[in-house]
């Protein structure tokens, strides 16, 4: 399997406002390194605020880092499934899924023949042809979700934000979606999550971020055994 990226001493940084001229800087990725696989499925595990999400979107090509270099070896297309990414609020859901799939890749004859795939995946209904604007947060995400899903991008990166798809019904559905897609080792995956079962089930590795650091890269029972004895 060929290397798709790589990151080298990657560091990203916020500036938070304090007071009316003066801004204080954080840094939320300090110093990043890892390479992935195609095929590889790649587990991310780390406390609340240690920088999973903000990895997930700097791999999307979503941020650019403040330090370091994140080298693509080829072209691949990628989709991040996470709450409210990626959307455009002012166009319809129909117009969402051909301009997602298009940004993925796909030609537009592809594109449009995914569409009612996507009505039908998303259980939108007649909301399907109004603006994003007019959407609730679970009807944006499971929209989001079904485009990634049937646009079939190389890298696949997933936030465990995807709980907050809607009702149980469709959250049970899509997990059920990745696992199957993960199982046929047809795609790519980053996945975040604090589900110790999923990431031993499905991961072949993983990394612990501590303090905006990879702590630990390798096998998931050793690298989620010592993250269970430091929690």
């Amino acid at each position: 399997m060929g290397e798709l990226l790589r990151l080298n001493n990657v560091g990203l940084k916020y500036e938070r406002r304090q007071g009316r001229w003066r801004f204080h800087q954080f840094w939320v990725l300090k110093d990043i390194s890892f390479s992935l696989s195609q095929g590889d499925v790649l587990g991310v595990v780390g406390r609340n605020g240690a920088g999973k999400s903000t990895l997930l979107r700097l791999l999307a090509g979503i941020y650019k880092p403040n330090c370091g270099s994140l080298e693509r070896m080829s072209r691949f297309s990628s989709s991040l499934i996470a709450l409210n990414v990626g959307l455009a609020p002012r166009l319809s859901g129909r117009d969402n899924v051909i301009l997602g799939a298009l940004l993925l890749g796909l030609d537009r004859d592809k594109a449009t023949s995914i569409v009612e795939a996507v009505k039908d995946y998303s259980e939108l209904g007649d909301f399907f042809e109004q603006p994003v604007t007019t959407y609730s947060t679970g009807m944006k995400s499971r929209l989001g979700f079904a485009i990634a899903y049937y646009a079939n991008p190389d890298l696949i990166l997933i936030d465990e934000a995807i709980g907050g798809v809607g009702d149980k019904t469709f959250v049970n559905k899509s997990k059920k979606a990745i696992e199957e897609k993960i199982m046929r080792g047809s795609s790519t995956v980053v996945l975040v999550s604090h589900s110790v079962g999923t990431l031993k089930e499905f991961c072949n590795r993983v990394i612990w971020i501590e303090d905006g650091v990879v702590h630990m890269d390798g096998d998931p029972k050793t690298v989620l055994s010592a993250y269970a004895d430091a929690a």
